[in-house]
């Protein structure tokens, strides 16, 4: 958390001013309110970073509401009706808060495509959960990469958390039922069930994933707690497309966001609230362990609009 929160000016905006480079400060409004030059500038600069069609449409037409109304006249009338906008759009705090089980160990699913930084996102989580004195497991639910499996399991020792793998080549969804058994004997806290990473293209793994689900939903009444996809922040759009997939065979509860540190097109933040509902809840700000950070919706605002000018 010391990453996204520091002293003074910078508490608000955090890892947000690096992250998000719209600079949406340099966009002229006219002296008698927007115009269509602004408007078409607006417009440019969201979908440049990656905030979608559907916000991005969102966004301009608030603004140009504004102005018929006689509202966004000046730049700071402007800038507060699009900060409105997409706090809107993002939701409270408590949107992107973590659920927790009332009773029993909370479960967490952690799904996703290759080479997104699953694996390492689910370490982050558990060394985050573990600062916060709680009792942590980590379930190696891929058992087809055994390097991974490997890696998963270095990681646990070096944090201190309970650690369950299965047989290579195994069933994941026995996997994760054996994880849930072993959790309610240990009174963990919480269970983290990281799947192998998968094309959302491919059917069979994707029924593979449902039957894990399922197995976990049988298992523990309100399981899991969080589906947690983790997506690539610089894969803008794309992103879309397999939260959308995701979303087709499990329910996706909240999002992941890798490799923020790598992008500065964090508009995807608001488009994948705006088009599937569903919440970024963490991201990614590096490769360390502690480089794990809660989403702060106000932060965000803020840094999308840069330093008044």
């Amino acid at each position: 958390m010391s990453r996204l929160y520091k002293t003074g000016p910078e508490r608000k905006k955090g890892i947000w001013k690096s992250l998000v480079d719209l600079a949406l400060t340099d966009v002229r409004v006219a002296a008698g309110g927007l115009d269509e030059t602004s408007l078409e500038a607006i417009e440019e600069r969201l979908l440049t970073a990656d905030f979608g069609v559907a916000a991005t449409l969102r966004l301009v037409d608030r603004a140009e509401a504004e102005l018929r109304r006689g509202k966004a006249r000046g730049h700071a009338a402007v800038v507060e009706s699009l900060k409105a906008e997409i706090a809107e759009i993002l939701g409270s705090p408590d949107d992107t808060a973590l659920a927790t089980a009332t009773d029993g160990p909370t479960v967490y699913l952690v799904v996703g495509v290759n080479g997104v930084g699953k694996t390492t996102s689910v370490a982050k989580l558990a060394h985050w959960l573990a600062g916060r004195g709680l009792r942590v497991m980590v379930a190696a639910a891929d058992t087809f990469r055994a390097g991974a499996v490997a890696q998963l399991e270095t990681w646990a020792e070096r944090i201190g958390v309970d650690f369950l793998k299965g047989q290579q080549g195994g069933d994941p969804a026995a996997v994760a039922f054996d994880a849930l058994e072993a959790a309610e004997a240990r009174g963990t806290d919480v269970v983290l069930i990281d799947t192998a990473g998968r094309l959302h293209t491919n059917r069979g793994l994707m029924q593979e994933l449902e039957k894990i689900d399922r197995v976990v939903r049988r298992r523990i009444e309100g399981a899991p707690h969080e589906t947690l996809l983790v997506l690539d922040a610089t894969v803008g759009q794309n992103a879309m497309r397999q939260l959308e997939a995701f979303k087709s065979s499990v329910d996706v509860s909240g999002i992941v966001l890798a490799k923020m540190d790598s992008s500065a097109r964090g508009g995807i933040v608001v488009a994948l609230r705006q088009e599937h509902g569903v919440p970024v809840k963490l991201v990614g700000t590096g490769e360390a362990l502690e480089d794990l950070a809660a989403f702060d919706p106000a932060a965000f605002v803020e840094a999308v609009f840069g330093p008044e000018p």
